[in-house]
């Protein structure tokens, strides 16, 4: 009966199929970035799913990867947010100290006279000049404000205990079907494509390499730097607050703009208000060693097939942000990729421009580490 439809039937089929995922779309939108999360973490730990699938039942497969998940990525992440949350109200207090304890040595003191000379020579404004007590009182009021902001953040995204639990039992049950039906849920994308199954999968693979870029690859990037940063701060004299340092500069370090303009800064401010020892070694920590992190770290982890440039990647960033709030660091490069890899294709059907495929070439596959190779050698023999 269905392969008797007449062409203006499968027309209005088609549009009434459209319809139905607009519809689909709007009627979950409270879900969407919920789903949208299950869907990359199911991503990321379905080979460890297929693994434990053909060794077990799909249950006991299931649940062990559910239980992986929780221990990788919801324990520690929870454990680092509950720190901070505590440090953050630690922090207020300890800066206030901290400043009336801090004198400014004599550079520093040049610095502010030199700060009222020019605002002195402001013409048809009158600035009262900057004292050691009102810089004192305004970081210590700026340090309070950002405390209690983000302490508000945090409860209003936690929200109430009834819809945390509710959420989080909507996740793991799209998480668990992701994970055991992901195939499926591939073919059904495949089918809805009217480009066809190629197409498809170019789009899945630039889809499936950015989430990797960013979780796997920017995500392991930006806590490694955040973490380093966090540590130099702490060696460099600043011992309040050093979960509240990993999490700040580890956000930092996944958006372009990097952790840089937190640390180096600080080490600035550190030097001119008597700690130079301290302050310079921050900020020199950063420029020599969290600046090369990404050097050595990215071409292990972001596949070539994700890349987007500098800029491409901070719009993204920021407009996902805007869009989605914090999982937008996770949508707004895919979302992206999207967008140039359709603008690449279109060129290269209409326009006759070289499809340039990122995919690496299995003659020419990079060389397996060190311990990979010993491990086969070892079979071997």
């Amino acid at each position: 009966m269905l392969a008797e439809f007449s062409p203006k039937e499968r027309t209005a089929l088609a549009v009434m199929t459209v319809i139905a995922l607009l519809f689909g779309a709007y009627f979950l939108r409270r879900y969407l970035v919920l789903m949208g999360l299950a869907a990359v973490l199911a991503y990321l730990f379905v080979p460890l799913y297929r693994r434990l699938a053909r060794r077990m039942s799909s249950g006991l497969a299931s649940t062990l990867t559910v239980l992986s998940a929780i221990a990788i990525v919801g324990i520690p992440l929870a454990g680092i947010i509950t720190m901070a949350g505590v440090q953050i109200a630690q922090m207020v207090d300890s800066i206030r100290q901290w400043l009336g304890k801090t004198d400014l040595n004599e550079f520093g003191t040049r610095l502010l006279d030199s700060v009222n000379q020019f605002l002195a020579k402001i013409p048809l404004v009158h600035v009262e000049p900057l004292t050691m007590n009102r810089v004192r009182g305004s970081v210590s009021n700026i340090a309070e404000a950002a405390g209690k902001y983000a302490l508000e953040v945090a409860r209003d995204s936690a929200g109430g205990l009834a819809t945390t639990v509710t959420m989080s039992i909507i996740f793991l049950y799209v998480f668990l079907a992701l994970l055991t039906n992901g195939n499926k849920v591939v073919e059904v994308v495949k089918d809805l494509n009217p480009l066809g199954p190629e197409v498809s999968n170019i789009y899945l693979g630039k889809i499936g390499a950015m989430v990797t870029a960013t979780v796997r690859g920017q995500f392991v990037i930006a806590f490694v730097q955040g973490l380093a940063g966090a540590i130099s701060v702490y060696i460099g004299g600043i011992h309040q607050g050093f979960f509240m340092f990993v999490i700040f500069l580890t956000v930092l370090s996944v958006i372009p703009l990097g952790s840089g303009i937190v640390t180096m800064p600080l080490g600035i401010g550190m030097a001119l208000t008597g700690n130079v020892v301290g302050g310079l070694f921050v900020f020199l920590f950063h420029l020599i060693v969290i600046t090369n992190i990404d050097n050595v770290l990215r071409p292990m982890l972001v596949p070539k097939s994700a890349h987007l440039a500098p800029a491409l990647m901070l719009l993204a960033v920021f407009a996902g942000m805007q869009m989605f709030g914090f999982a937008g660091i996770v949508f707004g490069p895919v979302l992206m990729i999207v967008i140039v890899t359709t603008v690449n294709m279109y060129r290269a059907v209409y326009k006759g421009v070289e499809w340039i495929d990122d995919e690496p070439d299995p003659a020419e596959a990079p060389t397996p580490p060190w311990w990979r190779r010993l491990r086969h050698r070892r079979v071997e023999v």
